[in-house]
C-alpha cells in the first residue's frame, strides 16, 4: 500500500518522493520519469538558458508525462542576475501549480506564485530562513540538511537535529532534503515529522538521468569521503565533488580569501554543463552532489528506485518497527 501523507495529498501523487532541482540535470526526461513513476519530478529553471527555452521545457514535459510536476527556481548570489521575473512569468503562464523555490530572499516570488494559485515548497538550510518562508506564505519546507549536494549554507548542521527542529518549530508541513537515497531514511524521516524525502544526487544515478555515464559511474563508485567543500571564502558554500578542479578552488581560496574572482573561471556553469552534456570528465570542473553517494550502488530506472524505496520503508514501519513494541511487564 502507498504511503499516505500532507504531501501526497496536497500535490495528488503518489509517493512521498520529490526529485529536487538540480543544475544541468533537471531536465524534462528526468522530470517526466520521477512523476510517471509515482513521486514528484522537477524541472531546473536556470538550466534553461532563457524563459522562453524554460515554455518549452516544461511544454516537452507535458508530453511525456500525464502526471504533476514542478519546476525548481533557485535565487542564488551572481555577478549578472538572470531575469527570474521571466522565468516565473512562463511557469504560471504555462499552468504549472507546483514551485519549489530556494535561495536568498524568496518573498517576491513566494508572493507572485501564491498569487496564481501555485502550491510553493521552498528549499532551505536552517530554521531561521524556513520560519520566514513560513510567515511569508509558502505551503511547505524541503529542510535540507549540511549533507546536501549544491549550497548547505553556513550553519552546518546536519538532518539528524535539523529535522527534530523542524517538527518543534514550524506550523507548516516539511520535507527531508540533503543526504537522502533509501527507505530507511524515508522511515526515519517520517518519524521525525517529515512528510517525505526531496532527492537530488540519487536521481542523479538513474537510468533516465539526461547526464553522461561517466557521472553516473563516479556516483555509484564514490562514498561518503568523495565530497568536499568550495567558496567557503565567499560564504557561498557548495558541497562538490571532490576532484582536481575542486582541490584548485581550495587552493586559491586559502591564498586568496574571499577573491571571488580568483576562481570564478574555475566554478563557471558552462565548466559543469560540458561534464555532465558533452565530455564526462569528472575532474575538470566543479560540480554538485552529495554525501548520499556512500548510499548509491546501482543505476536503476526511476520506476525501480521508488518503488524499492517505498517498500523498504513500508517494511521497517509496518514490520521492524511494531515489532519493537511489546506489552510491559510491570
Amino acid at each position: 500500500m502507498p504511503l499516505k501523507t500532507k504531501l501526497t495529498e496536497a500535490l495528488g501523487i503518489e509517493h512521498p518522493i520529490v526529485q529536487g532541482g538540480m543544475h544541468y540535470v533537471g531536465y524534462a526526461e528526468l522530470a517526466a520519469a520521477v512523476s510517471n513513476a509515482g513521486g514528484l519530478g522537477t524541472i531546473t529553471a536556470l538550466t534553461q538558458p532563457d524563459a522562453e527555452a524554460l515554455r518549452k521545457e516544461i511544454r516537452k514535459c507535458r508530453k511525456l508525462t500525464s502526471k504533476p510536476f514542478a519546476v525548481n527556481v533557485t535565487l542564488l548570489p551572481a555577478l549578472v542576475p538572470p531575469n527570474y521575473e521571466s522565468y516565473a512569468k512562463v511557469i504560471v503562464e504555462e499552468g504549472v501549480k507546483i514551485v519549489e523555490t530556494a535561495g536568498r530572499n524568496p518573498k517576491k516570488f513566494i508572493k507572485f506564485f501564491k498569487q496564481h494559485g501555485c502550491y510553493v515548497i521552498h528549499k532551505c538550510v536552517a530554521i531561521r530562513h524556513a520560519l520566514t518562508a513560513q510567515r511569508l506564505g509558502a505551503d511547505m519546507i524541503s529542510m535540507d540538511g549540511f549533507e546536501c549536494g549544491g549550497h548547505p549554507g553556513e550553519d552546518d548542521i546536519g538532518n539528524w537535529v535539523l529535522l527534530a527542529q523542524a517538527k518543534r518549530k514550524l506550523k507548516i508541513p516539511f520535507i527531508a532534503s540533503g543526504g537522502c537515497a533509501n527507505g530507511a531514511q524515508l522511515a526515519a524521516a517520517l518519524a521525525l515529522g517529515a512528510e517525505g524525502l526531496n532527492m537530488g544526487t540519487r536521481f542523479m544515478a538513474t537510468k533516465e538521468a539526461p547526464i553522461h555515464a561517466n557521472i553516473k559511474k563516479a556516483l555509484v563508485e564514490g562514498d561518503e569521503k568523495s565530497t568536499t567543500l568550495v567558496m567557503r571564502s565567499v560564504r557561498n558554500t557548495e558541497r562538490v565533488f571532490k576532484n582536481q578542479a575542486a582541490f584548485k578552488v581550495r587552493e586559491i581560496e586559502e591564498k586568496k580569501p574571499g577573491d571571488f574572482m580568483a576562481f570564478r573561471h574555475l566554478v563557471r556553469g558552462e565548466n559543469y554543463r560540458k561534464s555532465f552534456q558533452e565530455s564526462g570528465d569528472v575532474q575538470s570542473s566543479v560540480w554538485s552532489c552529495g554525501q548520499s553517494m556512500a548510499l548509491i550502488d546501482s543505476i536503476p530506472s526511476c520506476k525501480n528506485l521508488i518503488k524499492e524505496i517505498i517498500q523498504d520503508a513500508e517494511d521497517i514501519v509496518a514490520n521492524r518497527l511494531k515489532g519493537m513494541i511489546t506489552k510491559s511487564k510491570l
